[in-house]
């Protein structure tokens, strides 16, 4: 099972706190690390020092990291264009080495579109923007070189794009996620290298996991090339003292922890990540929310990795 740390930086955090999660994430050997793309704490007001961008994040990641894989979950669909989005993720991917993944969604948050200025259409018209830019995004980094592409839809239109710059992977693995019964399933069948479900049952993950390998069945692809990834939020102790010291950090409850996280001490942990493994789970994101506690990293990679793999 891979592992993966997911940061949320919207909740308060400099580049200078990233970084070093992001360095300690590669040094104990994790398979990534990933940040949510949000313009606006959730919960409260200010989360000083205020939003990052998640692109010129990991740009910055990608000179200050040598390993790890880097990526979004997820990018918003409604934040950028989609030209411009093909470029900055083929760049960061050369910068990077080949090591870029994107996360894309159709957005969901409308108080952090208020708060910036940004158009936040229906849901419908939100998924038809996604669907726009999935088959935009691929279709850059697919044409070949000398040639251009172009594109006609009803929210975007390109004409004679050099399709340039090329990312160092062929192409860049995508990851789509979600719980919508047709149009995440069809949508993943088709544009997907990773589908994700996080924070929720195992039961509800396994559904999901299901419809979308019957989608891939309906248009001729082989479910088995699809890789399958769940996410919860980790809070683990070498004892039950440090645990609910770590929960109370982060303002959750110990026992709604346990019930919905990764959550407890080291063998509670441990139980509660290999039940999704053991339902098909085959990577792991690890949402860490207190950024200062690097120790938390070191406990999971000495203690609980080891006995998942």
């Amino acid at each position: 099972m891979d592992f993966r740390i997911f940061t949320e930086p919207q909740q308060g955090a400099s580049y200078d706190d990233l970084l070093a999660v992001a360095q300690r994430t590669e040094s104990l050997g994790f398979d990534a690390f990933f940040r949510s793309d949000h313009y606006v704490k959730m919960g409260g007001v200010s989360g000083l020092p205020g939003p990052t961008d998640a692109w010129l994040t990991l740009a910055a990641l990608a000179r200050d990291t040598s390993r790890v894989r880097l990526g979004t979950l997820v990018t918003s669909a409604t934040f950028r264009l989609p030209g411009p989005l093909a470029i900055s993720v083929a760049q960061v991917d050369q910068m990077s080495g080949g090591r870029v993944e994107l996360g894309l969604g159709a957005g969901w948050f409308e108080k952090e579109h208020a708060a910036y200025g940004i158009p936040f259409p229906s849901t419908v018209q939100r998924f038809d923007r996604f669907e726009e830019q999935l088959a935009i995004i691929t279709g850059l980094w697919s044409t070949p070189v000398n040639e251009t592409f172009s594109f006609g839809g009803e929210h975007y239109t390109l004409t004679g794009s050099p399709a340039l710059p090329k990312p160092v992977q062929s192409p860049p693995p995508i990851i789509i996620g979600g719980q919508g019964k047709k149009r995440t399933p069809a949508l993943a069948a088709r544009f997907a290298t990773e589908f994700n479900v996080v924070f929720q049952p195992v039961d509800v993950m396994t559904r999901q996991f299901r419809r979308v390998a019957d989608a891939c069945e309906t248009i001729g692809r082989d479910p088995s090339g699809m890789v399958w990834s769940t996410g919860l939020v980790l809070c683990c102790g070498a004892t039950e003292d440090e645990f609910r010291r770590r929960a109370a950090a982060i303002g959750r409850e110990p026992e709604e922890l346990r019930e919905n996280g990764a959550a407890g001490t080291v063998d509670e942990v441990v139980a509660a990540i290999a039940k999704y493994r053991d339902a098909g789970a085959q990577r792991m994101y690890l949402q860490v929310l207190d950024l200062a506690d690097l120790d938390h990293l070191d406990l999971v990679a000495e203690q609980v990795v080891p006995q998942l793999g």
